[in-house]
């Protein structure tokens, strides 16, 4: 038996809580049979919805005798252990003071501490379990498994293992499925293949574990093996694989799995549109994202706050900003994580003073910025060259909201301050911040030598660049250039040398554009599209135009030993450039083209795309590796600040 400490009070509270629950237990006949007692306290539970009722039938169960019952204490520690309004402590206490406890106990206090913030609890309590030798079910393991997954608890999944086999339910469905999960997530993928191969029967659970567990791993290769063996597929299935393609950036196949989802008739869940729409946001798919925005809203689905931000997200880095406020101002609550989609998107478009505004908008609404709201407010600054605005956030987000800087923060105030020119003040930043840069801060202090043509102190960065990040290419063509620019083309050699010796490659520019749903990506001089010869034909006729426009190609950031024909010919092949000739020979009159490219757009291109802008009298979406670039009748959204 047992008796809470606050026994009295709570016969007391019951007594006199006026809610709608108290007048049903205070007309509780007197006189009523053990059965009708016990089926009436069940239905009562069944009706409860918070802890204070929950608390007014304990007591009644504890004044009318119930409490020798195993069914309605069972009961009661399934409401108040359950993840709607339960109460774990309570529920301990509950338990301790239960003299024979039967399994269904031990294994409902263990699910609820799998399911809390506290799954440690839950092994310490099957340890007093076996100290009791309390009896096994099936259910047991699946939940002890469970936290085990929660805390990648990859030993104690394995002594649990033999547990498993030692208590006869090595062949049990339930605990062997729950035991691959835990192998297949938690970085034991070897194990939980070989617990694969010697089950007596695979059922459907079993081969998305292992979906699961290789994409995880990131094996896609193998993964996609036993998507296409799996013998029958299930909408955690087509999940699985597409939410593994896009976090092995694979977003083009992750797309056409997708599409070939909807082809076998399976309707997707809300974790498949997620990856979907993040993998049409990485490609800049916006036809795509529209697709599946219209299939959300054809087919009734709730846009939940995670589906509402990763639309944002999308519209937002596939160029389109309207929509993107339309999607925000639906949401039924607008959490932190959209106002910052929204503030990031104002940033990488390079519309500062909105982002600034929508900043202090979120702080009217109530909402309290976090450390990822302030990067994408400081790199809203930085991108508007907002410099005094950038001090004073970064001043107050110390001050006002006792947020500690990160390394990402640190890089928003350097690489503001370098393209405002304040270099020595974003060195002697460096120099005094308490982390250590990384080599992306080193990176935005050298574009700001580059373009302001600081290049002794350029050289410096360079190579400390080389030393804190050798296997990058871009920082050797980056130091190498800057020597060039310099007139030391024999220091530009050694660099090219020393860096081919190491084997490290420069990152090709690669431009793609979305067509009727077909992503078409070019190469700097591609020659493997199809329409290739059509392309080089069309960009030949914008040549022509552009030189009558009077344009000459800048070729400043070619500093490379070649002359000034081979420069030319060079960057006339560029990406982007190619990009742009086929959206110009595939859309229409008019049609506003949008362009995605996986490196900065060079000085040349960005005159180019503003001259056609203004000849075709067309849109130009460009989205580098940082922003976006609007060109229109001859301009650019940046104000050629990038």
């Amino acid at each position: 038996m047992f008796s809470l400490s606050s026994h009295s009070e709570s016969v007391t509270s019951f007594s006199l809580i006026k809610n709608s629950m108290a007048p049903i237990l205070l007309n509780l006949p007197n006189q009523l049979s053990f059965e009708s007692n016990v089926a009436q306290t069940l239905s009562l539970l069944e009706r409860c919805t918070n802890m204070m009722e929950l608390k007014q039938i304990h007591a009644h169960i504890y004044k009318t005798g119930l409490i020798i019952d195993p069914i309605p204490v069972s009961r009661l520690l399934t409401f108040s252990t359950s993840l709607d309004f339960g109460n774990l402590i309570y529920a301990r206490k509950v338990f301790d003071r239960i003299s024979r406890r039967n399994t269904f106990m031990w294994n409902t206090m263990i699910r609820g501490y799998s399911n809390s913030n506290e799954p440690k609890e839950a092994l310490f309590l099957y340890h007093q379990m076996l100290c009791h030798s309390a009896p096994h079910n099936a259910y047991t393991f699946p939940f002890l498994l469970k936290a085990c997954s929660r805390m990648s608890a990859l030993e104690e999944t394995q002594q649990i293992h033999a547990h498993i086999i030692k208590t006869g339910f090595g062949l049990d469905i339930y605990a062997t499925n729950s035991l691959l999960h835990v192998y297949a997530i938690s970085g034991s993928i070897k194990s939980a293949h070989l617990l694969f191969d010697r089950l007596p029967h695979q059922d459907i659970v079993s081969w998305n574990s292992m979906i699961d567990g290789y994409t995880k791993s990131g094996d896609i290769d193998t993964a996609c093996k036993f998507f296409k063996d799996m013998p029958v597929k299930n909408v955690i299935s087509w999940t699985a694989m597409i939410s593994g393609f896009v976090g092995a950036n694979l977003n083009k196949e992750a797309l056409k799995l997708f599409h070939e989802m909807q082809v076998a008739s399976i309707k997707p869940d809300n974790v498949a549109l997620v990856s979907s729409l993040s993998a049409c946001a990485h490609l800049g798919s916006l036809d795509e994202g529209r697709w599946i925005h219209t299939y959300i809203d054809k087919n009734g689905i709730e846009i939940d706050p995670i589906l509402g931000c990763v639309l944002i997200d999308m519209y937002v880095k596939c160029g389109d900003m309207d929509e993107a406020l339309k999607v925000f101002r639906k949401l039924e609550k607008q959490s932190i994580s959209a106002w910052t989609a929204i503030i990031n998107g104002f940033a990488i478009h390079g519309q500062g003073q909105e982002a600034l505004d929508w900043f202090m908008k979120m702080q009217k609404a109530g909402i309290k910025p976090n450390s990822i709201t302030f990067t994408a407010i400081l790199t809203a600054c930085s991108h508007a060259g907002l410099v005094d605005e950038g001090k004073l956030l970064f001043k107050t987000m110390m001050t006002d909201y006792k947020l500690n800087p990160t390394i990402e923060h640190y890089g928003c105030m350097v690489d503001l301050l370098g393209r405002a020119g304040l270099l020595l003040e974003a060195k002697e930043l460096i120099e005094k911040m308490p982390l250590n840069p990384n080599p992306a801060i080193w990176g935005a202090l050298l574009n700001a030598c580059r373009i302001h043509g600081h290049l002794e102190l350029g050289k410096q960065i360079g190579k400390i660049l080389i030393e804190v990040d050798p296997a990058h290419g871009g920082r050797y063509i980056h130091l190498a250039s800057i020597h060039a620019a310099d007139g030391e083309w024999d220091q530009a050699v050694q660099v090219r040398s020393r860096m081919k010796n190491q084997g490290v490659s420069k990152l090709p520019g690669c431009s793609a554009i979305s067509l009727n749903g077909i992503i078409h990506e070019f190469l700097a001089g591609d020659a493997s599209h199809p329409q290739m010869d059509e392309i080089y034909k069309m960009w030949n006729q914008i040549a022509e135009k552009l030189q009558q426009d009077g344009y000459k190609p800048a070729t400043g950031d070619l500093l490379l030993d070649l002359d000034e024909e081979e420069k030319e010919r060079a960057i006339q092949q560029h990406s982007e450039k190619l990009a742009i000739a086929f959206g110009l020979i595939r859309t229409k009159p008019e049609t506003t083209i949008r362009i995605f490219k996986n490196l900065r757009v060079c000085e040349d291109c960005h005159t180019v795309l503003k001259l056609i802008s203004k000849i075709y009298a067309r849109e130009i979406i460009v989205r580098d590796r940082t922003r976006f670039h609007l060109f229109k009748e001859g301009k650019c959204s940046c104000r050629d600040y990038w």
